[in-house]
């Protein structure tokens, strides 16, 4: 098949389009480095000349309330079209576990507007919300972060890896549009606080954790749930421990 990945220079679009070369099908990656523009329009229509499945895995580039909702809203309706013309059979979407929980979150907010214009629209669909990458712990640190101390919730969170995020994407790319949407997530549980404090004593960060539960997510409240998917989700098969152990972590 033909899968043209947007966002395909990002983390998971590069790690997606290796996958899917690998099982024999014609990976293409786009983003407005390739010359493709979701948010103009610019390239849309010739990056899809032919393709059986869009995977979008891109981000707004930035996350300002209003940008990050222009972004998702005007990117999405202009792929949605563009596919719709050129017989796109499967539009794939990475999305965020909590999405439809977080009102607080422009960001979130954002995500569950290109969901749901994705499941009004007329291209069969796979929306795949994952939980928090792994690699994304030291950016969660850094929110919460005063001087030489963080605070973060006692809500809990189940992150898992980004080859394990590829992974899944891959596999639903390649089978047969299911209108729904699933959700993925890691193997694991634990609090906010507790894995962002394994992930900076792993990484030699010296910074202090408080776990507190009045702290906020970027700036949103969290109930018990937290940033956990509800029943049964898809998991993942890399352990937090597994992945802190990799070389590349290693200070």
């Amino acid at each position: 098949m033909k899968v043209v990945i947007i966002g395909g220079s990002g983390l998971i679009g590069k790690k997606l389009a290796v996958l899917l070369r690998e099982r024999g099908h014609n990976a293409v990656s786009a983003s407005p480095s390739s010359g493709v523009n979701t948010l103009t329009g610019e390239g849309l229509a010739e990056a899809l000349t032919g393709a059986d499945v869009v995977v979008d895995v891109s981000n707004s580039p930035s996350f300002a309330d209003a940008a990050v909702m222009e972004f998702f809203v005007t990117s999405t309706r202009n792929l949605l079209a563009a596919e719709a013309a050129a017989g796109v059979k499967h539009h794939v979407a990475l999305s965020v576990v909590g999405a439809d929980r977080l009102p607080d979150s422009g960001y979130m907010r954002a995500k569950l507007a290109q969901e749901q214009l994705i499941e009004a629209g007329r291209v069969p669909y796979t929306i795949v919300r994952a939980t928090q990458f792994f690699e994304f712990l030291g950016g969660i640190a850094g929110a919460g972060s005063a001087d030489d101390v963080v605070r973060l919730p006692t809500a809990p969170m189940q992150p898992l890896a980004a080859d394990d995020v590829a992974t899944a994407l891959a596999d639903v790319t390649v089978t047969t549009p299911a209108n729904v949407m699933i959700e993925l997530a890691g193997p694991e549980a634990l609090s906010i606080a507790d894995f962002v404090g394994r992930y900076l004593t792993a990484t030699g960060d010296k910074r202090t954790v408080v776990a507190d539960p009045n702290a906020r997510y970027f700036g949103a409240a969290l109930d018990n749930r937290g940033l956990a998917p509800g029943a049964n989700p898809r998991t993942g098969p890399t352990r937090f421990a597994d992945w802190l152990n990799r070389a590349e972590l290693k200070k």
